[in-house]
């Protein structure tokens, strides 16, 4: 059976008594759950957090469980995505699969410990495709391994946040506006600028082109009029 402390899940529904129960049931079976009510929070919550497994409801504020669920599933097509939804006609269901590409369908109300059962049973397809050529983040250490490379590079925290943001975002890409605001309350009191963005790019790009092979492409491309893009692939390890 699956180690449930090693995946991370993201629980988004808007129902405040509904996220609290199925959050304490899940922790209570050792995952590490961050519950949001939105989107729009788990857009936040990703920025900073790597996430393995997502329960989403359909009916959200703002954007809905389904549209969530297809862009997800574009940008992190190794993910585990469970709906769990009211709606229970066919029609919803096929959506569910074919437009939004979830794993798996469950309506409401669900059994606690059914939904641990699927829960588990993602994590451990997660585990089977986890592809070798990829870079491997270990969030605990804080270290990259490198399919090119024996050793692991050690990462700062601040290289760490970066990583994780870029690995999570719609084509790996992020504005430099955006990347500058995960910093605020870090370790320093001061604002990240721009500029200071760009040495912190610099370091990170330098630190990853010593474990490539040499003429292979830029790790972090910059995107002119945008920010910056992740042209590596990494995958979360545990």
């Amino acid at each position: 059976m699956a180690n449930t402390s090693e995946f991370v899940v993201a629980l988004v529904e808007d129902d405040r008594l509904l996220r609290e129960e199925i959050s304490s049931h899940l922790l209570a079976h050792g995952f590490e759950v961050h519950a949001v009510n939105s989107a729009t929070a788990l857009d936040d919550l990703m920025a900073r957090t790597p996430v393995d497994l997502y329960i989403l409801d359909l009916n959200l504020p703002g954007e809905g469980g389904l549209s969530l669920c297809r862009r997800l599933r574009q940008t992190l097509p190794n993910a585990g995505i469970a709906i769990l939804t009211a709606r229970v006609s066919l029609n919803d269901r096929l959506a569910g699969y074919e437009m939004g590409g979830a794993d798996i369908y469950l309506t409401k109300p669900v059994a606690p410990d059914e939904l641990v059962m699927v829960l588990r049973s993602l994590g451990r397809r997660i585990n089977k495709n986890k592809i070798s050529h990829d870079w491997s983040l270990n969030l605990r250490d804080r270290t990259l391994k490198s399919p090119h490379a024996e050793s692991k590079l050690r990462l700062t925290n601040r290289e760490k946040i970066l990583l994780v943001a870029l690995i999570q975002a719609k084509e790996n890409t992020l504005e430099s506006g955006a990347l500058c605001d995960l910093y605020t309350g870090d370790e320093s009191d001061d604002l990240m600028s721009k500029h200071a963005l760009e040495e912190l790019v610099a370091r990170l790009r330098k630190k990853l082109r010593s474990a490539l092979p040499e003429g292979a492409e830029q790790p972090i491309k910059s995107v002119w009029g945008v920010g910056y893009q992740l042209c590596i692939p990494v995958e979360f390890g545990h």
